[in-house]
């Protein structure tokens, strides 16, 4: 199937308004290579949702290799929880070690974050995407400046392997935080246990901080930088220049 931009532009506009379960239903009726990225924050209503309408969802997340031992504890929770196989992106060993050996393990607070989760995380993610036809993410309008205007399908121009079209779906771009946890609390979905705990986005530890009442979600992520271009590289996409 020969997909074009004017495709995947008339797809978001028939489903700007859809539910998250009709654009993943969607999603998986035009594509049988696709899978959904899982953070293990709160985009496991994505998974709950995917698992209802298809008991074999196709499922990755990237383990960066410094994210909180809760975190990889929740990973082993969802895998069991949903019968399903969770498949982790590893970055390159020599990358990391050769960052690390030249400029310690804390360099991101120096130098920006970019640099780190190139490593650690997009280019795991763009081994797994260049396999792919279709992902789809967690993204939500409410998250950040740098995804308020995130659409519900798109073209990702940012990620796509050289001669590759990938569409990325995002079937949570118009709920709100509050509905997210309205739809976790109300279908019993587990979650990870640092959200008891402060953290609403979470990330590596290094990177991650709880948050204090009426602070922005996105607060605790890199928060020693500009709002505006706090994205790691996975939806780089977002941001405007």
């Amino acid at each position: 199937m020969t997909i074009t931009a004017a495709d995947v532009q008339a797809w978001n506009e028939s489903l700007k308004d859809a539910s998250p379960r009709q654009i993943l239903e969607f999603a998986f009726d035009k594509f049988d290579n696709y899978a959904i990225s899982f953070s293990g924050a709160e985009d496991v209503v994505l998974v709950d949702i995917a698992h209802r309408i298809n008991k074999n969802v196709k499922v990755f997340t990237l383990d960066t290799g410094r994210l909180h031992v809760e975190t990889y504890q929740y990973l082993e929770t969802v895998r069991d929880h949903y019968g399903i196989g969770i498949e982790v992106m590893f970055p390159e060993p020599a990358a990391v070690e050769s960052l690390v050996n030249e400029k310690g393990l804390f360099s991101f607070y120096r130098e920006g974050h970019k640099e780190c989760c190139g490593i650690r995380k997009v280019q795991p993610l763009k081994r797994k995407l260049s396999t792919l036809d279709a992902w789809v993410t967690g993204q939500r309008h409410d998250q950040s400046p740098t995804r308020s205007d995130v659409p519900v399908v798109q073209l990702d121009t940012g990620l796509a392997a050289p001669g590759q079209t990938l569409v990325k779906f995002n079937p949570l771009a118009n709920w709100s935080s509050a509905r997210v946890w309205n739809y976790i609390r109300t279908n019993e979905v587990p979650f990870n246990p640092l959200h008891e705990r402060g953290f609403i986005s979470i990330g590596c530890a290094p990177c991650t901080r709880p948050v204090l009442p009426n602070q922005h979600e996105r607060e605790g992520r890199w928060w020693w930088e500009d709002a505006t271009k706090k994205e790691c590289g996975l939806h780089a996409i977002n941001i405007h220049d």
